[in-house]
């Protein structure tokens, strides 16, 4: 008797999860089309008409949620990381100004999971929804033997698109500007593999462990969302002049403010005018972190920082206000080496 055939299912790719799991995306991308896409779910690419622009400048991103996910494995919720990887790139092209317009996403695992990936796409739809953005499309890749067996990887890539004459670079700043800070919701996407090791390894929590300085469990404080800023602030820029913007990821605010300060200009943080959320104390506290190590790996409850003249800052942040934020002066653009001084107060 002639043994049967070697199949792709037998090398452990399933055709037939394949299929189930594409029917059951369809629904939840269609929930964020707008009118400028054209394609339907299944084509081989995504097709989306540019609307009417005198000079269109596309701005794209791609990042990846990181070792976050190894919460949502422990976990088993998924659905957070999909809208973090949304909201940390559309911040990421918001702050040169553009506007979202589509996003991909790429999941990459060992063996396709159709319950956790329709858990993970409904985040993505839910950051999509909320920022106008069309979840145009990805890819779901069965990878046997590259992943480790529960888990896989999330990365999202985002297009929008500003104004040649809206982008925002930073030249403009100048000494006297201001600094709104807006703050994070905790930990957003970065940091994690620090802060495992501390809360998991060293403090030997376990992700179910309520906490009481955190009012909730463990778990519930690390999958915390990624805040999406694109909102408030694409309608703050219908009132008021935004000089500069820098989304606090991995490298803390030293890392990333200074990515928008042009030459000779040196930017002051007071670090006394924002509350500095418990999940930073308690790091610090039983990893025994110095202060700038937790400042270069962490946003500290700063999730976006904005800089704008000293004579519009009392005005945006009431605009932020009345938008539902709770921005902070921070502080001030002075003259000098161009770099990111970290005082306690001012």
């Amino acid at each position: 008797m002639t043994e049967p055939g070697l199949t792709y299912a037998g090398a452990g790719v399933s055709f037939s999860a394949k299929e189930e799991t594409t029917d059951r995306l369809k629904r939840i991308l269609q929930s964020t089309y707008r009118p400028e896409v054209l394609s339907e779910v299944g084509h081989f690419g995504g097709l989306f008409a540019l609307g009417n622009y005198d000079e269109p400048v596309l701005v794209s991103s791609t990042d990846s949620v990181g070792t976050k996910l190894k919460i949502a494995f422990m976990t088993g919720r998924h659905g957070s990381v999909g809208f973090d990887i949304v909201a940390h790139c559309a911040n990421d092209i918001l702050v040169q100004g553009a506007k979202p317009l589509f996003f991909l996403d790429y999941i990459g695992t060992s063996k396709l999971n159709p319950d956790v990936v329709e858990q993970i796409v409904d985040g993505l739809a839910a950051g999509c929804r909320e920022i106008g953005c069309a979840l145009i499309g990805g890819e779901t890749a069965e990878l046997p033997e590259f992943y480790r067996e529960g888990e896989y990887d999330l990365v999202g890539t985002i297009v929008g698109v500003v104004e040649r004459s809206g982008v925002i670079t930073g030249d403009e700043i100048h000494p006297g500007d201001q600094l709104i800070g807006l703050p994070s919701l905790g930990l957003h996407t970065n940091g994690f593999s620090l802060a495992r090791r501390i809360l998991l390894d060293v403090c030997g929590y376990n992700h179910d462990d309520y906490i009481p300085e955190f009012g909730m469990t463990l778990g519930e404080e690390l999958l915390k969302n990624h805040k999406c800023y694109v909102s408030p602030i694409l309608k703050l820029r219908k009132h008021c002049g935004i000089k500069g913007m820098a989304h606090i990821t991995g490298g803390g605010l030293p890392g990333n403010l200074v990515r928008i300060l042009p030459p000779n200009r040196s930017a002051i943080v007071y670090k006394s005018r924002w509350a500095i959320p418990p999940i930073f104390g308690l790091l610090q506290e039983k990893g025994h972190v110095e202060s700038d190590e937790m400042y270069r790996v962490f946003n500290m409850g700063i999730g976006l920082v904005l800089v704008v003249s000293r004579v519009q800052a009392d005005a945006a942040v009431d605009m932020l206000s009345e938008s539902g934020e709770s921005p902070f002066r921070i502080g001030e653009i002075v003259e000098g080496k161009t770099q990111v001084q970290l005082v306690e107060k001012g």
